[in-house]
């Protein structure tokens, strides 16, 4: 087994939503407990953070220069000069134990994400399209956690996760943004752990993080385990593709969950960390809301 360096230490509560921004070579990422919005720049090593006026799920780059982020508020904007949040719009006024988990873009910037029952009881969870400005409930659900979405490099399939019921849908997606029925693609019933962010490589083969699962796994698009990628600590949560060629994987993990004797056996629960993938990612889109 490969030692799998530690990027940037921060010991993060749910370290969550890694995601490359090529505009300003940088990594953006979230402690969702520890409502922070963190900034890496692999070229110095330097972290800075930012504390989120609730707990933030994701933040991803826009086309107007600003991240979109989704907090358990709701969307936010965030200005990288300034670094300050303003709230733009509710999206389950309804469901206030609810917040925002994760999010991706497809090839026409519109944004996929989820929603989850804050205390991780009820099924109350659904995926979302904003496309345009408008937002409409899509896919699978309800569900307890939702996670992804992820979209494949062609732009005609996306993922979607049930990270408590341990599936992960695939349905495809059409240019216009609707979608086909969604039909199993994972299921795990082993000790994998819990299926959670998801990501593509160029070669359309999905890794997934597993909470619980001590590492990243990589699917081919039929569904076959092709690469394990164990990491030194028990919770991984999500993948991202960065840097130069989009040939690193960076890796969020979490500390939440773990008790005394696990934290202490586990240092570097809640890190960052990076290693050097075979197969490169491809390029994301930015967020277009207009």
């Amino acid at each position: 087994m490969k030692d799998i360096p530690v990027a940037a230490r921060l010991g993060a509560t749910l370290g969550e939503g890694p995601v490359w921004d090529a505009e300003r070579s940088c990594l953006w990422f979230v402690d969702i407990k520890g409502k922070k919005l963190h900034r890496f720049d692999p070229e110095t090593g330097a972290l800075a953070s930012t504390d989120a006026p609730g707990e933030i799920g994701w933040a991803l780059p826009a086309d107007n220069g600003r991240l979109l982020c989704g907090l358990q508020t709701g969307l936010h904007w965030f200005d990288t000069g300034t670094r300050a949040f303003t709230f733009w719009r509710a999206v389950e006024p309804d469901l206030p134990g609810n917040r925002l988990n994760d999010a991706c873009t497809d090839a026409q910037g519109r944004v996929w994400f989820g929603s989850m029952d804050n205390s991780e009881a009820g099924a109350t969870g659904w995926f979302y399209r904003l496309d345009a400005g408008q937002i409409d409930r899509v896919g699978p659900g309800p569900v307890s956690i939702t996670n992804g979405p992820a979209v494949s490099p062609g732009g005609d399939r996306i993922y979607f996760t049930d990270t408590v019921g341990r599936r992960i849908w695939q349905a495809a997606l059409h240019e216009d943004g609707s979608l086909g029925d969604a039909r199993p693609y994972l299921t795990f019933t082993g000790d994998e752990g819990y299926p959670d962010g998801s990501i593509t490589d160029a070669e359309g083969n999905v890794w997934v993080g597993f909470f619980a699962g001590h590492g990243a796994r990589r699917f081919d698009p039929a569904g076959r385990e092709i690469e394990f990628v164990r990491l030194p600590v028990a919770n991984v949560t999500k993948l991202a593709f960065g840097g130069e060629g989009l040939k690193t994987l960076y890796a969020t993990t979490a500390a939440k969950g773990l008790s005394a004797e696990q934290r202490a056996a586990q240092p570097h629960a809640g890190d960052l960390f990076a290693f050097e993938a075979d197969t490169p990612g491809h390029a994301l889109a930015p967020a277009h809301v207009a």
